[in-house]
C-alpha cells in the first residue's frame, strides 16, 4: 500500500515538475520577445527623432539619448539614479517623447500606463519628429 502511495506522488510531482518548466520557459519566451519589442521600438524612435538608433541597445545611453531626445539637460540622468524620483523622471520623459511626436496629453499618459503598446505605436506609426533634432553625435 505504501509503495503504491509513493508511486503515485512520484508521477504527480514529475507533472507538476514538467508543467513548471513549460510555464517558466514560456515566460522566459513573452520575457525576451517583450524586450525584443522595446529595443526595435526605441531603435525606430531614435531614428525618427535624428539620433542614432543603435544607441537603444546600450543601457546608459538610451536614456541619455530618451533625454536629448525631449530637450532636456544631461543632468536630468542624474534624477534617473535617485530612488522614487526616477518614477517622476520617467512619467516627464515619456510625456514629453508623446509631445515631441505631436500627441497630445492622452498619448503621452497611454505611453506611461502602457509603454509597451504606446510607445511601439508611435514608433512605427506614422507621427514624425516635431521638435528640431538636438545633435548628440
Amino acid at each position: 500500500m505504501f509503495g503504491l502511495l509513493a508511486q503515485t506522488t512520484t508521477t504527480t510531482s514529475a507533472g507538476v515538475g514538467a508543467g513548471g518548466a513549460a510555464l517558466i520557459a514560456g515566460g522566459a519566451i513573452l520575457y525576451v520577445a517583450f524586450i525584443v519589442l522595446m529595443i526595435a521600438s526605441l531603435w525606430k524612435l531614435f531614428d525618427k527623432g535624428g539620433q542614432k538608433g543603435w544607441c537603444a541597445i546600450i543601457p546608459i545611453l538610451n536614456i541619455v539619448v530618451l533625454i536629448k531626445l525631449v530637450h532636456k539637460e544631461l543632468w536630468w540622468i542624474i534624477l534617473f539614479l535617485i530612488p522614487c524620483v526616477n518614477i517622476i523622471a520617467v512619467i516627464v520623459i515619456y510625456f514629453n517623447v508623446a509631445k515631441a511626436f505631436g500627441k497630445g496629453a492622452g498619448y503621452g499618459i497611454g505611453t506611461i500606463i502602457l509603454p509597451w503598446i504606446f510607445i511601439p505605436i508611435l514608433a512605427f506609426g506614422k507621427s514624425q519628429y516635431v521638435l528640431q533634432p538636438d545633435p548628440l553625435f
